[in-house]
């Protein structure tokens, strides 16, 4: 289970450096900058996806480490293989929900003006700052969700590691300490 949550991990991790090379690769290929708003929401909604998607992820490896070291004899029956892929479609699922978010907010503003962001890899403060549409709604939304994500996953990792630290601090033997330290 956990080598699946690492595969999961290491393919996030390789798609997320991989998100703004699009637009890299057509500003190196063109006589002109590509910058385009159709073009620049792509690669940073691909960002929000990833970047969300590696904090769940982190989230539910907190988990597994959480059962293999506080509950090792039910370990197999916990995080036997088809919780392992309910878990990790949960994890693609929900952050492809948040993204969708992101991005029907960015789609919904107006903007005035041109439609040209002069920036390598164009973010969403950016995107903002070329709307002439009222934004309170919409970044509040935004905020609120993101907070929302961000503060329980923190805390679902905070949690589970001071519940491991403790389990192991109760380890009586020096070596068995050791031996659960390293498995973290």
């Amino acid at each position: 289970p956990m080598y699946f949550l690492l595969m999961n991990l290491s393919i996030l991790n390789l798609a997320l450096s991989l998100s703004p090379v699009p637009k890299s690769m057509a500003n190196s290929l063109m006589k002109h900058q590509v910058n385009f708003l159709f073009w620049m929401c792509c690669p940073s909604g691909l960002f929000v996806f990833f970047v969300s998607a590696d904090l769940v992820l982190l989230t539910v490896m907190a988990y597994d480490r959480y059962i293999a070291i506080c509950q090792p004899l039910h370990y197999e029956r916990v995080m036997n293989r088809r919780a392992c892929v309910q878990m990790a479609a949960g994890v693609w699922i929900s952050v492809f929900l948040y993204s969708a978010l992101h991005t029907g907010i960015t789609f919904a503003i107006s903007f005035c003006g041109g439609n040209m962001v002069d920036q390598f890899f164009c973010e969403i403060p950016q995107l903002l700052k070329l709307a002439c549409s009222d934004l309170y709604l919409s970044e509040t939304v935004a905020i609120a969700f993101s907070v929302c994500l961000g503060l329980s996953c923190f805390v679902f990792i905070i949690v589970s590691y001071v519940q491991i630290f403790t389990t192991v601090v109760r380890i009586p033997s020096e070596q068995g300490r050791h031996k659960a330290f390293s498995t973290c």
